[in-house]
C-alpha cells in the first residue's frame, strides 16, 4: 500500500483532533445533489464505500442528512492512517447503519468485487498522486454495474476573500511538493483511456457557501494541513513565524464581518463535485 508521505506525516497520530474540529462539514445542497444522482438502476439501501476517509467528517454529515439517514445499509470506511481511523472510531456513530473503518487504500480497499453502489472521495482523491489509473481500477472493481464515484472537496474560496489568497501566499511554499487539490494533477483521472473504458463522462458541479469563522479559527484550519503539521513538529522556529506573519496579516486585510465586535467574519467557501457512473 503506497501512501504519500507527507499525507502519512502530516496526518498521523496526534493530528486528526485539530483537523476534524478546523475542518467544515459538507453542505446540506451537495448530499442532496449526490443522493438525486444516483441511477435508478441501484435502489436503497445502498453500500456505500468511503476511501481516503479521514475523521469521519462526511462520514457523520452523510448519517445525519435526511436524504441519506434511511437510504445506507452499510458504510465501509478506508483510511490508511491509523490516527485518522482512531479518531473516526471515536466520533462516528449510527443507529441502523453498519459503519466500519479499516486499513487501505485508493489502489487497496480490501473490498470484495461489486459491493458498493457508491464509491465517495471526500477531501482526499488528489492524494492518490500519480496511481490514478490503478484508483479508478480499484474503484470499478467494487462498485456494481451503474454504481458510481463520487469525488468532493471543500475548499476555501479566494477568489471571494483576497485575504484567503494572501495566506495561501505565506504558506505555499511549505507544500513540499505534495499533490494539493488546487494544481489540478488529479484530473488526468479523466482523460485517462482507462478511464473511459470503466466510467461515463464525469458531471461536475461547484456550489459556493460560507461559515462564520474568527481569527483564531482560520489560523487552525491552517494547521490542520499536512504539510503545515510537519512544519509544526520539525521545524517549530518557522512554524512560529509562519502563524505570527498570518495572524498579522489577518488583522489587516479586509474581512466580510458578521460580527466585528466579536471578531466574527464570512469564511467563503467552494465545493467541488465530481460523479462519475460505472459503464
Amino acid at each position: 500500500m503506497t501512501v504519500h508521505s507527507i499525507a502519512q506525516q502530516g496526518f498521523g497520530v496526534g493530528t486528526n483532533e485539530v483537523y476534524d474540529r478546523a475542518r467544515p462539514s459538507y453542505q446540506s445542497s451537495v448530499l442532496a445533489q449526490i443522493h438525486q444522482s444516483i441511477p435508478k438502476e441501484r435502489s436503497a439501501p445502498f453500500n456505500i464505500a468511503e476511501i481516503g476517509a479521514g475523521t469521519g467528517i462526511f462520514t457523520r454529515a452523510l448519517l445525519a442528512h435526511p436524504d441519506w439517514n434511511s437510504s445506507i445499509a452499510e458504510i465501509r470506511a478506508v483510511e490508511p492512517s491509523s490516527g485518522m481511523r482512531a479518531q473516526f472510531e471515536k466520533t462516528v456513530s449510527s443507529s441502523g447503519v453498519k459503519v466500519s473503518a479499516k486499513e487501505g487504500s485508493f489502489t487497496d480497499t480490501g473490498i470484495e468485487d461489486g459491493w458498493a453502489d457508491i464509491v465517495v472521495i471526500a477531501q482526499a482523491y488528489h492524494w492518490a498522486h500519480p496511481n490514478y489509473d490503478g484508483a479508478s481500477k480499484e474503484f470499478a472493481r467494487i462498485l456494481r454495474p451503474s454504481g458510481i464515484v463520487v469525488y468532493v472537496w471543500n475548499l476555501e474560496d479566494s477568489a471571494r476573500a483576497n485575504w484567503i489568497a494572501q495566506l495561501r501566499d505565506l504558506y505555499e511554499k511549505y507544500e513540499g511538493g505534495s499533490p494539493q487539490f488546487r494544481l489540478g494533477l488529479w484530473r488526468v483521472t479523466f482523460d485517462s483511456p482507462i478511464y473511459s473504458t470503466l466510467f461515463k463522462s464525469q458531471v461536475e458541479q461547484a456550489f459556493e457557501w460560507s461559515i462564520p469563522t474568527t481569527v483564531e479559527a482560520v489560523l487552525e484550519r491552517v494547521t490542520s494541513k499536512s504539510y503545515i503539521a510537519i512544519l509544526a513538529q520539525d521545524k517549530k522556529e518557522e512554524y512560529g513565524k509562519l502563524i505570527s506573519e498570518a495572524q498579522e496579516m489577518l488583522g489587516r486585510e479586509e474581512k466580510k464581518w458578521i460580527d466585528k465586535d466579536a471578531g466574527v467574519f464570512e469564511y467563503p467557501y467552494k465545493t467541488t463535485l465530481i460523479i462519475a457512473q460505472k459503464k
